[in-house]
């Protein structure tokens, strides 16, 4: 069967894109070279959450126009779901669909976020197009909204899509606040079962991840799945480059985490964690 999209997501969308101001892009006039991904359904995305910054102007002109998108993408999650469920998955789609418009209010967020957390950041736009954490993040908005709509094997097809363009790899059962921002982001990975607060940055090469697995006792050679194995990130925290936060620790509010720590116990708020015997390092000219 074909799916077809008879909700108000549309209207929605369209309304928020008209209340769009500065800093985030308003004009339609702009034109960019094309950039279209083997995964259509990042490219609807995209044009669906920032139409003015993805050749996209149409949308903002036309609501019938984002329903046709809609319509569009709900076929394709329809395709992408409908192999792994078995059954028709036109409830799940028609929630998905109706979450867009609070997902995209939360990446306006993130692009608020990546914008005071990074000096080099000069727009709202180059955030938007340029950046991988941002991209990243998108893609697992979404897939998290489909995972928890019970359509987790496809929200998994995003994210691993995702880590292939950007090289951070972000389970899609990961519930992750307001304001998120990855700067860098390259090796970056964030388990299943993590959590993390609002007004969180990570640097290149975290990773919020297991510290050990536990077997499954009725089946040799099998690991125990479906229990909380990650870590727990609160508010306004900092995690620098090459850390390992490990385990299903806490990490309280207001933490940083300075580069290349490793921390597999519970950090409280208001902590700073960093390593302070480095190895000793030698030079020896050439010449």
């Amino acid at each position: 069967m074909d799916y077809c999209y008879t909700g108000d997501t549309h209207e929605k969308l369209f309304e928020a894109y008209q209340a769009d101001e500065e800093p985030f892009p308003t004009q339609t006039q702009m034109e960019f070279p094309r950039r279209e991904h083997r995964r259509p359904e990042v490219d609807i995305l995209k044009r669906l959450f920032f139409p003015t910054c993805w050749n996209a102007a149409e949308l903002v002109r036309d609501e019938l126009a984002v329903l046709d998108r809609l319509d569009t993408l709900g076929g394709l999650f329809f395709a992408g779901i409908r192999p792994y469920a078995g059954s028709d998955p036109a409830e799940t789609v028609d929630a998905v669909i109706n979450r867009l418009p609070a997902i995209r209010t939360r990446l306006k967020r993130d692009v608020e976020a990546a914008f005071k957390g990074d000096p080099a950041a000069k727009t709202y736009m180059e955030i938007i197009r340029s950046y991988p954490g941002f991209m990243a993040i998108l893609v697992q908005r979404v897939a998290h909204t489909l995972y928890e709509a019970g359509a987790s094997e496809y929200a998994r097809e995003l994210t691993e899509y995702a880590k292939t363009e950007t090289g951070i790899d972000i389970h899609p059962g990961a519930e992750i606040g307001d304001y998120f921002f990855i700067d860098h982001g390259t090796g970056v990975v964030i388990g299943e079962t993590t959590t993390v607060g609002e007004w969180v940055r990570l640097y290149q090469d975290v990773t919020l991840g297991a510290l050990h697995f536990e077997a499954d006792e009725s089946d040799e050679h099998r690991l125990k799945k479906g229990y909380k194995r990650h870590p727990d990130i609160g508010d306004h925290v900092v995690i620098g480059a090459g850390t390992k936060v490990l385990g299903a620790i806490t990490v309280g509010d207001h933490v940083s985490i300075g580069a290349n720590s490793w921390v597999t116990d519970d950090v409280p708020d208001e902590t700073k964690v960093y390593v302070t015997d480095h190895p000793t390092q030698e030079r020896k000219r050439t010449k």
